[in-house]
């Protein structure tokens, strides 16, 4: 069974994969397979090439058109469209390998062997990556096994942390995170019931949740202020109606207080704060850490953070609220979260607190 790794872990094994080897990532549609290697590899300058394979029904998109050259009256293949020409390594990225079609499965296993196409060789240190799909709902292509094993192969199983810490970069609407944080259950849909309460439903046209579509839903409400109700059928219609109307139920008992109030105008909020249950500060502390590691907090306000941040905590423990305070110092633990602890360290005050309380429980 392949060996589960989550984005952090999937970028430091990029990092460490030699150029020679390749690459397979096993998971769902949605998670961001795609999307993760785009950006890993765009970092360091490389041009990623995407090719949708299942949707590929001739091999010339891939290696390139045959012609016969007059010149020797042999027959060769012209070099594709997506060709290298400056001789710079590229990023091949082959999704959906276990939907591809024969013909097009043989040109991807002389990619896989030596790095060549119809006797054309990649430049050096070009990269291979594949991704494959898994589960009943896909219509699959068994794949030669002597095809697998010229790969590497992980199942990409990316966390909710991870995905809330992409949302808060990419802009995705405070409301769709602040939900799918509380209820994680509705992200990908997984273990939710797949029949719509109708029981009218097509086969193969049950629409369920996926990262990609909560996306798709943050770009349709971002410039709404109320979702009435027309505009949530809007939303099941992207990520299905048992999300939708979960979601809808959310807007109505969401915190009273979000991240950027506490961090940037701690004294105004915090009296609401005080309010807040135990639980509701347990949600609270993972949504000051995103707004955190999101690199949210506006240039310039830093200290002023940092100073809230240490007033909440402090705060929290007036209130003996230690379990919320355990949970906030157990989240800098997390690898998604380390990036927080910079930010921490430059407040002497703020790591003496978390330190000290760090110490306490070891005792």
């Amino acid at each position: 069974m392949p060996v589960r790794i989550d984005v952090a872990e999937l970028n430091e094994l990029l990092h460490l994969t030699p150029p020679d080897q390749n690459v397979m990532l096993i998971g769902r549609h949605g998670i961001g397979k795609s999307q993760t290697i785009a950006e890993f590899y765009e970092s360091r300058g490389m041009t990623v090439v995407p090719f949708f394979l299942g949707q590929m029904s001739d091999p010339g998109d891939l290696i390139g058109l045959l012609f016969q050259n007059e010149s020797t009256g042999r027959s060769e293949f012209l070099p594709p469209y997506w060709w290298p020409t400056d001789g710079k390594p590229i990023v091949l990225f082959l999704d959906e390998l276990n939907r591809a079609r024969p013909e097009i499965l043989q040109s991807v296993m002389e990619l896989a062997l030596n790095k060549t196409l119809a006797g054309k060789k990649l430049p050096d240190n070009s990269v291979i990556v594949a991704a494959v799909n898994e589960g009943d709902e896909y219509q699959l292509t068994d794949l030669d096994p002597a095809l697998v094993s010229r790969f590497n192969l992980y199942e990409f199983a990316p966390t909710v942390a991870d995905w809330l810490l992409w949302a808060a970069k990419h802009g995705v609407d405070e409301r769709i995170r602040s939900f799918l944080q509380s209820q994680p259950q509705y992200l990908d849909g997984e273990g939710l019931q797949s029949i719509e309460q109708s029981g009218a439903v097509l086969s193969g046209l049950t629409k369920t949740p996926d990262r990609r579509g909560w996306a798709r839903v943050s770009r349709i409400i971002e410039p709404l202020e109320k979702l009435l109700p027309l505009h949530i059928k809007l939303v099941a219609g992207v990520v299905g109606s048992p999300a939708a109307t979960a979601f809808r139920k959310s807007l109505a008992a969401s915190l009273p207080v979000s991240a950027a109030d506490v961090l940037l105008a701690w004294s105004k909020h915090r009296k609401t704060v005080e309010k807040l249950s135990l639980g509701e500060t347990i949600l609270l502390n993972e949504h000051l850490m995103l707004f955190i590691v999101g690199d949210e907090v506006p240039a310039g306000k830093t200290d002023q953070a940092r100073k809230a941040l240490l007033a909440y905590l402090k705060n929290l423990r007036t209130r003996s609220l230690d379990e919320s305070v355990a949970h906030f110092v157990s989240l800098t633990d997390k690898p998604t979260f380390a990036p927080a602890m910079g930010f921490i360290a430059e407040s002497v005050e703020l790591t003496e607190l978390l330190t000290t309380y760090m110490e306490g429980i070891q005792v």
